[in-house]
């Protein structure tokens, strides 16, 4: 029987995994999926082990993908309840590293490993009457900029004490820009001033396991009252309910309830409402009807910021300026990304010994800084350069002498060395046959610049921010 079961289990897992891989892509797929091993499969607890090779890859699988397959499992076998992430028997675990002061490094807004005491957990009760909010997602550790102020501010005003202006609010951001990390903060400030206060704070997914769960128990009715008794409800990744009906008419509903109670509400997904495919015009205008506030990629005062307040739970160690700047320039899709890219240069030199430098984060960084760059080409800096100080493109390579053409062609040659590989004989060529002398002597004039006079900084960095969005 056990041989059966456990070619049953390797048939539905083949399902699975196959669904995942269209759902992810091919690449997802291949990194974090395809490593998974099958464990046993305990029919009293009704949990499922599963396997992968490292801690890390266990602990990144478990983070972001353990709703998908808990919900893809429990609905390929109803006795299910459980599914267990972890590191296979028998492999060594890496040691955790220290920061100095007794902590482990986390990642942003996708590490959900530190809970607060009380979470909830899914159980054979239905509904959990209260959810764990990572301990370190907080207003406080929440770097902000222009482009994520109105969010923050949004959300700030939605956990204070006086009742909102607006509710729902709505959180548009990208993967790894920070909305998860806002719907956590919305949760430990409103506690903090409502310490009796019933929250609730899940993704979409983990919405429907529960939604699903009741409705196979046959235990609707406790759901809806208890999903309805929340005072404030944190739903992310709200495109995940997309074409799930019944789930989409009782969240209807229950909003329509808490916010005639004057209940509070945060949505969070990485479209605008109308872009959500598959949900019900009824639902989507519940959604809009509050305030929408978006989150932009972050700019690159914006990524040092981040970086910069990151490096305190690392001190005494000694990250250079150059090495911040570096990163913050070139991991550019998100800020999870940016965070986890210098943890990790971070963990390699305190477990290598090494210094950290510009040359090791180059060597060590291989991937994560392929995947972020964007070829900017000269041709594309120059037009830019142009239009921005109004000359024509033919200055470029002219031979005019003029202050007002000069200085934007030096700006023109500066930007060219810093944002593409090309040599300096290479940008001479570029700019009308000019010498990689006249190039050396202009980057060297604009750095200069920048150090002494404000304004010409403010066009360097206006200038950046275009040509890196």
């Amino acid at each position: 029987m056990e041989d059966i079961e456990a070619v049953n289990l390797a048939a539905d897992w083949a399902d699975i995994s196959q669904g995942l891989r269209k759902d992810l892509g091919h690449q997802l797929h291949s990194q974090w999926i395809k490593p998974i091993q099958l464990g046993g499969f305990d029919e009293e607890t009704g949990t499922l082990d599963l396997f992968l090779p490292t801690e890390f890859s266990a602990n990144w699988v478990k983070d972001r993908f353990a709703d998908r397959l808990s919900l893809a499992w429990k609905i390929a076998r109803g006795n299910i309840r459980n599914v267990n992430i972890q590191v296979h028997p028998g492999r060594r675990k890496v040691p955790d590293i220290a920061l100095g002061d007794g902590r482990r490094p986390a990642n942003d807004g996708g590490n959900m490993g530190i809970m607060v005491s009380g979470a909830g957990i899914i159980n054979d009760a239905g509904f959990t009457s209260s959810v764990g909010l990572d301990a370190s997602l907080t207003f406080a550790a929440f770097v902000t900029g222009e482009t994520n102020i109105l969010a923050c501010n949004a959300a700030q005003r939605m956990a204070a004490t006086e009742q909102p202006q607006f509710s729902p609010l709505y959180i548009k951001a990208a993967t790894g820009q920070g909305k998860t990390h806002l719907l956590h903060a919305i949760g430990h400030q409103y506690l903090s001033a409502h310490p009796r206060a019933r929250i609730f704070y899940c993704s979409a997914e983990r919405f429907m396991i529960e939604f699903v769960q009741a409705l196979k128990a046959g235990q609707m009715i406790e759901f809806k009252a208890r999903l309805r008794s929340f005072d404030l409800l944190l739903v992310d990744d709200i495109q995940f309910i997309i074409g799930k009906a019944s789930a989409q008419e009782e969240l209807l509903y229950t909003i329509d309830h808490l916010l005639a109670e004057g209940k509070r509400l945060v949505f969070a997904a990485d479209r605008a409402p109308q872009a959500l495919d598959g949900v019900e015009p009824r639902l989507l205008s519940r959604l809009s009807m509050g305030l929408v506030a978006d989150i932009t990629a972050a700019d690159i005062e914006l990524r040092k910021k981040i970086l910069e307040s990151k490096l305190t739970r690392f001190a005494p160690l000694d990250v250079p300026e150059d090495v911040i700047e570096f990163l913050a320039r070139t991991i550019t899709r998100n800020v999870r990304e940016l965070v986890g890219g210098l943890n990790k240069l971070i963990a390699y030199a305190q477990l290598t010994g090494q210094v950290v430098s510009l040359q090791l984060a180059e060597e060590q960084l291989t991937d994560i800084l392929s995947a972020n760059r964007r070829r900017i080409t000269i041709d594309e800096i120059q037009r830019t350069v142009c239009q921005f100080y109004r000359i024509d493109r033919s200055e470029m390579s002219s031979k005019r002498r003029a202050r007002a053409v000069v200085r934007p062609r030096q700006v023109a040659m500066y930007l060219s060395k810093v944002l593409t590989p090309r040599s300096y004989p290479e940008i001479g060529r570029k700019f009308g046959g000019r010498d990689h002398s006249t190039v050396i002597h202009a980057v060297r004039l604009i750095e200069d610049l920048r150090q002494r006079d404000a304004d010409m900084d403010g066009d360097v960095r206006s200038l950046l921010r275009q040509l890196e969005s």
